[in-house]
């Protein structure tokens, strides 16, 4: 899991720059999956939700699907 979620990290960086990628959403991606595994990325998305309301009510849906798949996938 830590190498799919930097592998967003790095995607959301590269989309920063290049206007074919969504950038923003790559990195809350990232962040979410790494949040399982490291707790500076879990305080990270904790201040983004204070901060932006609306982009943590995006992170709890995209948290929700991403388990869904994770258990369609893996299994439990």
């Amino acid at each position: 899991m830590q190498l799919t979620g930097w592998a967003f990290i790095v995607l959301g960086i590269v989309g920063l720059f290049l206007p074919v990628l969504q950038g923003i959403l790559f990195l809350l991606i990232g962040l979410i999956i790494l949040s399982s595994e490291y707790t500076w990325a879990q305080t990270l998305l904790y201040k983004l939700r204070e901060r932006f309301p609306r982009i943590g009510a995006a992170a709890d849906q995209a948290s929700a699907k991403a388990d869904a798949w994770r258990q369609r996938i893996f299994g439990q």
